[in-house]
């Protein structure tokens, strides 16, 4: 009997109860000691003498490998096996390496927090622990404090071990025999479980077929032919023509943007400068000016940029008469299309920028060609 049991429990209705009996069982030297509590005691760890667990040295060295491992690779790959250079960086720039070398330390120090607690401390695969089938399991879980002194050999007395527990304490000592460690994976148990998934998918994929049979068109189970649509090149019932594929209403324009005239002369007819005369728009009408046009026109427009004659053509004169004359709209449209030797600047310059070097070109003649109207008199 005594050598075939697992461990005596002995059961305690407080915890001070319980840290009060850990040093006499520990000195009745009959057994491991070891407690179960229904939630963490401090100090319970060095009266029980448990040295300090390994799991965070563990999982500590395996990050490290892990950023190491990944840091490798990374450098094999770009830098040995496939260089290849990115931007101008040299081709061993361990700063891009950073994101995959943190999930593959994560992926290490994981797995192994995970794997080395059930496998190297908690001693799995060792299922259905004894206590687990206790009668003091219910109290563990809720509010009863165990302590438990388990057989470390076959001269393990549990008769000694009860006796020494009620003599610390416990209110109720419990025998636990010593459980039934014949190998689980025989034959019998692997076919088991193979025919039990086997049958399982069986069932769902039963199940599932005819629940779409049944209810077809029940979401989310809609098939994907049924899924309502629109074709261009097919025709609709949807509209009254008959067409899938519709005009935009007359006179749709793109919401922010103007429609840019073909020719020069509807430019002149149609296009009417939208932005108003501020500050601001001169503002940005400058800058744009002074970055993209001044090199050939001039600071003033007057056509005496910074160009020499091997420039092989001549800048146009934006302060003649008949710059001056151009309406705004032809001026946007060159600018848009490009004129003779100048090219199209519209891929560098948005809607907003074109319109307001069209207001600052209009104050430069402006500026070049004042009026009486534009001269004021101070008075003294």
């Amino acid at each position: 009997m005594p050598e075939t049991s697992y461990a005596v429990l002995g059961i305690f209705d407080t915890p001070n109860a319980l840290m009060a009996a850990i040093p006499k069982a520990r000195a009745a030297k009959l057994g491991a000691v070891e407690a179960y509590t229904p939630y963490p005691i401090h100090g319970i760890d060095e009266a029980l003498g448990l040295r300090k667990s390994p799991l965070g040295g563990m999982v500590l060295v395996m990050g490290v490998i892990g950023a190491l491992t990944a840091l490798g690779f990374q450098y094999w790959i770009s830098a040995v096996d496939y260089p290849i250079i990115t931007g101008g960086k040299p081709i061993g720039s361990w700063e891009a390496f950073i994101p995959i070398m943190f999930e593959v330390t994560v992926l290490f120090a994981t797995f192994t927090a995970g794997l080395g607690m059930l496998f190297l401390l908690n001693k799995l695969p060792f299922f259905g622990h004894p206590v687990l089938a206790s009668k003091a399991i219910t109290g563990i879980t809720r509010d009863r404090y165990v302590l438990a002194l388990e057989a470390e050999d076959e001269g393990f007395d549990s008769t000694a071990a009860a006796a020494a527990l009620r003599a610390a304490g416990a209110v109720e000592v419990e025998v636990l025999p010593a459980p039934d460690r014949s190998p689980f994976l025989t034959s019998a148990f692997i076919l088991r479980t193979l025919g039990g998934i086997f049958l399982a998918c069986l069932v769902a994929g039963v199940a599932i077929y005819s629940l779409t049979k049944w209810f077809p068109l029940l979401k989310p189970m809609v098939y994907m032919q049924d899924q309502p649509r629109l074709n261009a090149q097919k025709p609709s019932a949807f509209f009254k023509d008959g067409h899938g594929m519709q005009k935009p209403v007359p006179g749709t324009v793109a919401r922010g943007h103007l429609p840019t005239a073909v020719g020069s002369q509807d430019a002149s007819a149609n296009l009417v400068n939208p932005l108003p005369r501020t500050p601001d728009v001169f503002a940005v009408g400058k800058k744009v000016f002074t970055t993209r046009c001044e090199v050939c026109h001039g600071a003033v427009g007057n056509g005496s940029g910074s160009l020499t004659s091997a420039y092989g053509a001549k800048a146009a004169n934006l302060q003649s008469q008949q710059f001056r004359d151009y309406p705004d709209g032809k001026i946007y449209w060159a600018i848009v299309n490009g004129k003779n030797a100048m090219p199209s600047h519209a891929p560098y310059l948005s809607e907003r920028e074109r319109w307001a070097v069209v207001h600052y070109v209009r104050a430069l003649q402006r500026a070049q060609n004042a009026k009486d109207e534009d001269l004021k008199v101070v008075a003294r």
